[in-house]
């Protein structure tokens, strides 16, 4: 599943070539997402000029005057920009073409993704922490929300509640990092321990955009491109294999039905 590295790389790889311009014209191939799409949507965007392409948690908002598309890549979708004569593939379901050329299409083989629209925050994005990112998200906020609370850390962590974007593949990293165990209850892990975490969280993320995202089955960036931050990968997806600090054997196990992947010694 794309998470927010990859949301933001298609982000930085399409906005350049696409805002600015004016939808000439939108069609969609199939409206069965995981949301119908909107049966208006051509109605509400072509004719009108896009003023930015934003990204709030792991969707992306394309702003209009009038209101804003709301895209969510879901299991398997991607964004790519199309070549004029590309024939379009089985799965491109909507397809955005613009005044100065450019062809915009969404892929998603699992029609997971979704592509609503909203004229003013739509109720997907009501609910939602801050951005890991911002300076808003910081270990007070963590060592606050966690206290009392038995749920482990890791789906703490990945709850959109207490902060947004941070997946399965990011957490997992970031808790190797941090040398927490994933399944430690939240509430008992001490301020200075979730400093080191919310820094961990902030650099991985960091990197991985900064790399493209990670490749993992389906991503590719705006242009096609699979991402690369999969071959720094210190712990995910390396269940038994030899744990790159100490050489002990790395262990899985499930939480909130996702692996997780940890070292026994390195992480406490």
């Amino acid at each position: 599943m794309p998470e927010l590295p990859e949301v933001e790389t298609t982000r930085r790889g399409i906005a350049p070539h696409i805002v600015g311009s004016v939808v000439t014209e939108l069609s969609v191939h199939n409206g069965s997402l995981r949301w119908p799409v909107p049966a208006d949507l051509s109605e509400q965007v072509v004719g009108q000029k896009l003023l930015a392409v934003d990204r709030r948690a792991k969707y992306l908002l394309f702003n209009f005057s009038t209101g804003s598309a709301l895209l969510h890549l879901g299991m398997s979708g991607s964004l790519r920009l199309a070549e004029p004569g590309t024939p379009r593939r089985l799965h491109d379901h909507i397809e955005w073409q613009f005044a100065n050329g450019a062809r915009l299409r969404y892929h998603d083989p699992r029609r997971f993704g979704c592509c609503l629209w909203s004229g003013g925050t739509h109720s997907q994005l009501a609910a939602l922490g801050p951005e890991p990112l911002d300076p808003e998200f910081n270990a007070e906020r963590l060592w606050h929300r966690s206290r009392g609370r038995k749920v482990a850390v890791k789906p703490f962590i990945m709850d959109n509640a207490t902060v947004v974007g941070v997946g399965n593949i990011y957490a997992t990293e970031a808790l190797f990092n941090a040398g927490i165990r994933p399944d430690r209850a939240a509430g008992s892990i001490s301020r200075k321990r979730y400093q080191r975490l919310a820094e961990e969280i902030v650099k991985v993320l960091s990197a991985a955009i900064e790399q493209g995202g990670t490749t993992l089955r389906d991503f590719v960036n705006g242009n096609g491109e699979p991402g690369y931050f999969a071959q720094q990968l210190s712990a995910y997806g390396r269940a038994g294999e030899a744990c790159l600090r100490c050489a002990g054997k790395l262990r899985e196990q499930r939480l909130g039905q996702r692996s997780s992947v940890f070292c026994p010694r390195c992480q406490r």
